[in-house]
């Protein structure tokens, strides 16, 4: 069985964090939601969610993806801790997938991570990048980064993580129940 870190902070955009996580279990994967605040989290939208761990106790862990959703608060506050930073670098180091959507690529940046793939983002956050490594698609997969645009993007975005820890089947046997257009 597969395993996904997905990282919550408050603020997060809930549809870009939701849809990856159940679109993985629905594929099998064991998805962990780690807080980077004990107790509820409140998304971007007021939507409260109770994750499955705190991020203390998974610092330490390895996981075969790491899963970064956006809005903008969450990614913030996301870039302000430095436990998600030793998780990113891990991971990276180990050649684990890193997948972030909207403006959560901008967590990567203390990294050095974007400087070494091409990637995608909320086009709010586009300069923030440089300019020779940035895509205007929708998604973009390059080595072990995934980054995607932003909620309209969030469903073929976690189809594209159950493709890379899967395969294509997979997804077609998810997506029979879905019926997503992929």
């Amino acid at each position: 069985m597969k395993s996904v870190l997905v990282l919550l902070a408050p603020g997060f955009e809930e549809v870009e964090a939701v849809t990856p996580v159940d679109i993985l279990r629905r594929a099998g994967a064991d998805v962990v939601t780690a807080g980077t605040v004990d107790g509820i989290i409140v998304g971007r939208n007021g939507i409260k969610v109770l994750a499955d761990k705190s991020i203390d106790d998974v610092v330490d862990d390895e996981f075969d993806m790491l899963l970064l959703p956006g809005g903008m608060e969450g990614t913030n506050n996301l870039k302000a801790d430095d436990r998600v930073s030793r998780i990113i670098e891990h991971h990276d180091e180990q050649g684990r997938y890193i997948a972030a959507i909207c403006a959560a690529p901008t967590v990567l940046l203390s990294t050095g991570i974007p400087g070494r793939h091409r990637l995608t983002s909320h086009p709010s956050v586009k300069s923030e990048f440089k300019q020779e490594n940035y895509s205007d698609e929708r998604l973009v997969l390059d080595g072990n980064l995934i980054t995607s645009r932003a909620v309209g993007t969030a469903m073929e975005f976690a189809f594209k993580l159950v493709e890379l820890l899967y395969g294509k089947e997979k997804v077609e046997e998810v997506n029979a129940g879905v019926m997503a257009r992929l």
